[in-house]
C-alpha cells in the first residue's frame, strides 16, 4: 500500500500545472475521442486503518489556496478540526454535518442538517477541483480502528458536481435537489460515473451494475437490508460471488446475510473487533462502486449520499487487494 511520502508527490502534481497529460504511474496517456466530457486528471486510492487517512486529508486541507466545502456525516479528529480552523482564516472554508454530530463542530462556518435524514455525506471539495469521497468519516474510529476507503481525484468537472451538490445542502435542500450535471466523465482514460441521492436513484446504478457482471462480483457492505439489490446478486448468472458483511449490522432481522447465505453465496462476517465500513462493489473485477450509500431503504430513500463508479481494472485491483485482505 501506498506510503504517505508518495502522496505528497501526487498533491505537487494536482497543484502544479503540467503540459503533458500524465497518468498516476508518470506515462503518458492519451484521451479517446468520446462524446463524454474528458478532462486531464488524477486519482488515487487509501485504505484506512493501514494508510492514515487522517493525515491525508490534512495534507490536502493544508495545500488548499482558495477554499474547501465538505459535507460530513460525523468530524472529530482534532488534527482535521485544527487545520480547517486554521485556513478559514485566509480561505472560503464550509462544513455541513448531520445534526446528531453537531456539536463537535460549530462556528460561523458550519451548519447542520435537519432531523428528517442523514447528512451521511463523507466528502470535501478543495480548490474546486480536487475531491475526496468514500466511506471514510474523520473520526478517531475511522481513521484508527475502521476499514474504510478514501477516494482521490483532481478532476474540474467531478468538483463541480460535488460543488453543486454541496451548495444545495449549505443553503438547506436536504434529502432533495437537482440531478447531477456531468454523471460520466473520462478522466485521464478512467470513465468516472457519479451520482447524488435521493435525486439520482442510488439503488438504480448499484443495480444496472450489478446485472452487468459477467464474471465476478465482491462486495463489502457496513449495512445491507436492500432487497431489490439482493435480489440483482441472487438473480445474477455469475458464479464467482463473495461478500462481507459487517458483523453487528448483519445481526438486524432486515440484514440479507442470512437469506443471501442459505441460497449457497459465498458470504462471511467480517472479523474486524471495532467496523468493517466499506459500502463497495467490485464488478468483474474492473469497476468499482464506492461512496456513503450502504444499500438499505434509508440509503435509497431518505439519506443524502454520493457514489461513484470508477470503470478501471487498476483502481479495482486496488479495491480487490483491499477485499481479499479482509474475506480471507
Amino acid at each position: 500500500m501506498r506510503k504517505t511520502i508518495l502522496f505528497l508527490v501526487l498533491v505537487l502534481i494536482l497543484l502544479t500545472s503540467c503540459s503533458k497529460q500524465t497518468n498516476i504511474t508518470g506515462k503518458i496517456v492519451s484521451i479517446p475521442k468520446e462524446e463524454m466530457i474528458s478532462e486531464k486528471g488524477e486519482m488515487q486510492v487509501f485504505f484506512c486503518p493501514k494508510d492514515d487517512c487522517s493525515k491525508v486529508l490534512e495534507i490536502l486541507i493544508n495545500s488548499s489556496k482558495k477554499s474547501v466545502h465538505c459535507a460530513l456525516y460525523d468530524l472529530r479528529l482534532q488534527n482535521i478540526i485544527k487545520a480547517l480552523g486554521r485556513k478559514s482564516h485566509d480561505i472560503d472554508v464550509k462544513i455541513v454535518v448531520d445534526n446528531n454530530n453537531y456539536g463537535y463542530i460549530t462556528g460561523g462556518g458550519v451548519k447542520k442538517d435537519d432531523n428528517n435524514q442523514l447528512t451521511h455525506n463523507k466528502f470535501c471539495i478543495f480548490d474546486g477541483q480536487i475531491i475526496t469521497t468514500g466511506s471514510f468519516n474523520p473520526t478517531e474510529r475511522g481513521a484508527f480502528n475502521n476499514n474504510n476507503n478514501l477516494v482521490i481525484v483532481r478532476s474540474k468537472y467531478l468538483a463541480e458536481n460535488y460543488e453543486d451538490e454541496f451548495n444545495e445542502l449549505w443553503q438547506g435542500f436536504f434529502s432533495r435537489g437537482e440531478k447531477v450535471k456531468y454523471p460520466e466523465i473520462n478522466v485521464s482514460n478512467i470513465i468516472i460515473e457519479n451520482y447524488f441521492c435521493p435525486e439520482d436513484n442510488c439503488r438504480k446504478q448499484v443495480i444496472e451494475e450489478i446485472q452487468k457482471a459477467k464474471k465476478s462480483m465482491y462486495f463489502m457492505t457496513f449495512s445491507f437490508t436492500d432487497e431489490e439489490v439482493a435480489d440483482a446478486i441472487l438473480f445474477s448468472d455469475v458464479t464467482d460471488i463473495k461478500g462481507i458483511f459487517e458483523k453487528v449490522q448483519a445481526g438486524s432481522e432486515y440484514s440479507q446475510y442470512k437469506r443471501l447465505k442459505d441460497f449457497g453465496l459465498n458470504v462471511k462476517l467480517d472479523k474486524n473487533p471495532y467496523n468493517m465500513h466499506h459500502k463497495v462493489f467490485i464488478i468483474d473485477k474492473e469497476t468499482v462502486i464506492t461512496g456513503s450509500y450502504n444499500p438499505t431503504g434509508a440509503g435509497h430513500f431518505k439519506n443524502d449520499e454520493n457514489i461513484l463508479i470508477i470503470h478501471d481494472k487498476e483502481i479495482a485491483n486496488e479495491f480487490i487487494e483491499e477485499f481479499n485482505s479482509l474475506f480471507e
